[in-house]
């Protein structure tokens, strides 16, 4: 069983609560849920973390590279900010796909640039929560062939 970190950014705390006609009304937990139950159907694991703090994020990151198989990010905020977490997410060689609830591009301009993208594996944007479950079945899809595309 292969171990999948799923990562979350700013304000993902507050999924359900805020700005619901942007974001749903799921909530994180509802997300995590979801995640434990397409992983394992995949048969793979998930540890799933969500952070307001940069720093955290980068530790996981770095966690997953000792014991992890692939990463789902959702950096938020971060995304378009922190060439810190692109660094660490250069660390890491196995699959990361990055997701995003909203379609990040319908948003403001500064929304449009994505410092993680520079890493990710592949990109999932506006599907709502569902996207989650999308970036689940491709990493274990990836993790099962051997290959990054």
């Amino acid at each position: 069983m292969s171990l999948i970190y799923v990562l979350n950014g700013p304000n993902l705390n507050l999924l359900g609560k805020r700005q619901p006609h942007i974001y749903g009304h799921e909530t994180l937990a509802d997300v995590e849920a979801d995640c434990r139950r397409v992983a394992s159907e995949l048969g793979h694991d998930i540890r799933f973390h969500q952070s307001n703090r940069e720093y955290e994020i980068i530790d996981w990151i770095h966690e997953a590279r000792e014991d992890g198989a692939g990463i789902v990010i959702n950096p938020a905020g971060f995304t378009h900010t922190s060439v810190a977490i692109l660094d660490a997410l250069n660390t890491f060689e196995q699959p990361v796909i990055e997701v995003h609830i909203s379609n990040v591009h319908k948003r403001e301009a500064f929304r449009h640039h994505s410092f993680v993208s520079h890493r990710a594996d592949g990109i999932i944007s506006g599907l709502g929560t569902e996207g989650y479950q999308f970036a689940i079945r491709r990493v274990a899809s990836l993790i099962t062939s051997g290959e990054k595309k």
